[in-house]
């Protein structure tokens, strides 16, 4: 592991616009931070907005988030309206403006279109460039360190990548280990014939046939070793795993995150996760964490409500409503 180093860090985001948020601040970011709110309230969109503000580190990598967040959220409607040919610009068109900043950088990225013209303006620290749509070609260009796992959880590819960071680290015993804690009947995890497999009864089968919450289990913990020195984020959390396993899941994360100085962002709109994530914190003296709570006021302006660790342990201590 390389030195750690916490500059990094996303501590605050100043969003002006995307999506839902027009001059919305949120602050307090640690280590680990869960978000949370109610339904349809932007939990998923500030996640996004986060993973494009840091992603933002070239005009080409900023330009392959945006175009990331469309395409995994609505990749089943996307791949269904454009198959046979996917046409990458019309992907990325949906998103019209996206404007950020942070104690990291300035962000913004805007489709201008006049008299018949369109035009993409980006600024990224405060260099701005505009390119006409006819000679924007999209390269794709993803940053290693930082990963988005959306709701529906990773596809073989993506934990195959990750997969990799395993490897190198030489920690396949730990995920082993990590994955017989979920599943004592399943022996081993291997990328075998280009395919996640795991090992039970001297056979090895396709991870698929185990379920959504083994999947997602360990595309969080390989994805952990991936982002050392970066981000991960991860839309529903709880996805597929049973309460039984919410303690160890926020114990792993905890741990690994600290060991390859990686910050997570992850979204919840589980109550028995949220409480987890306290009493996990609580129980391992966890406190470079911070819980984001969404809410809208009197105006329905979406606002935040954000607890470090001292409150949300008494929040939670004193059956206060967090979520």
């Amino acid at each position: 592991m390389t030195a750690p180093t916490t500059a990094h860090f996303l501590t605050d985001i100043e969003i002006k616009e995307f999506k839902c948020f027009k001059d919305f601040k949120a602050s307090g970011f640690k280590r680990v931070n869960l978000i949370g709110g109610k339904n349809n309230i932007g939990k998923t969109a500030l996640l996004e907005a986060i993973y494009i503000h840091v992603s933002s580190k070239t005009v080409n990598a900023m330009i392959t988030a945006i175009y990331n967040v469309k395409f995994d959220r609505e990749s089943l409607n996307t791949l269904y309206h454009y198959y046979p040919i996917l046409d990458h610009k019309k992907i990325l068109d949906f998103t019209k403006s996206y404007a950020s900043k942070s104690n990291l950088i300035n962000t913004e990225y805007f489709v201008i279109e006049n008299d018949a013209t369109k035009t993409y303006q980006i600024n990224i620290g405060d260099k701005l460039i505009s390119i006409d749509s006819n000679v924007l070609s999209i390269t794709f260009e993803h940053i290693p360190n930082v990963k988005l796992i959306d709701n529906f959880g990773w596809a073989d590819g993506g934990i195959i990548s990750a997969y990799t960071a395993i490897q190198r680290h030489e920690q396949e015993n730990e995920l082993n280990a990590f994955v017989q804690e979920f599943d004592s009947s399943i022996d081993a995890f291997k990328v075998m014939a280009n395919k996640p497999q795991c090992k039970t009864n001297g056979e090895y089968r396709d991870i698929t046939e185990f379920g959504d919450g083994l999947k997602h289990y360990i595309s969080i913990i390989c994805a952990l070793y991936a982002c050392e020195n970066g981000y991960l984020f991860i839309d529903e959390i709880d996805n597929g795993i049973y309460y039984d396993h919410l303690d160890r899941l926020w114990e792993i994360i905890f741990t690994l995150s600290k060991k390859t100085n990686c910050q997570i962002f992850a979204t919840t709109h589980s109550k028995e996760m949220l409480e987890s994530f306290a009493r996990v914190a609580k129980k391992s003296d966890e406190q470079d964490i911070s819980y984001t709570l969404l809410v809208k006021d009197k105006q329905q302006e979406i606002k935040t409500i954000s607890f470090d660790y001292e409150m949300l342990d008494y929040s939670i201590a004193q059956e206060h409503e967090v979520r």
